[in-house]
């Protein structure tokens, strides 16, 4: 039987996809007590295409990058999936990081992130409100337009 945080997931129509390995000397989770940590995660989609590539400001736009964002969101809840075997065991998501891959002068950052956040928020209700930060950054592995970070409290 589905838990109540996979049959949100199913009405927004989103399926998780297998949470990817690290591809270099880090693991992509660490459980320190109750509290979840997830390393930064990339915009793939499900076919494991980039959602969006290149810099904002620069050809990428608010919106593909919005996009990107919520992609990151999904691939970080993969790993808390595969982490926890049961996203009802979120108790809070306490805090989002967003890194944006931005064009000299994008300011606008805050705006792409809201992609991951809103997401959350619609996912997990007021447990899924959370603190933020958003830095834009000259580059991201593979050309990625977004990358997500997460730390959740979990039972």
């Amino acid at each position: 039987m589905a838990g109540m945080v996979e049959k949100r997931l199913n009405e927004l129509g989103i399926t998780l996809s297998q949470a990817p390995a690290p591809v270099a000397n880090y693991v992509a989770v660490v459980q320190t007590g109750n509290l979840l940590v997830v390393s930064g995660q990339l915009c793939f989609d499900p076919d494991g295409k980039l959602a969006a590539k290149g810099q904002l400001g620069d050809g990428v736009s608010i919106e593909d990058g919005q996009r990107a964002a919520r992609a990151c969101a999904i691939n970080v809840l993969a790993q808390v999936k595969a982490a926890l075997g049961d996203l009802d065991r979120v108790s809070r998501v306490v805090r989002l990081g967003g890194f944006i891959n931005s064009a000299a002068g994008f300011t606008d950052g805050p705006r792409v992130m809201n992609g991951a956040s809103d997401l959350m928020v619609a996912i997990f209700g007021d447990k899924g409100k959370h603190a933020r930060s958003t830095v834009g950054v000259a580059a991201l592995p593979a050309d990625a337009a977004v990358e997500v970070e997460g730390l959740f409290e979990v039972s």
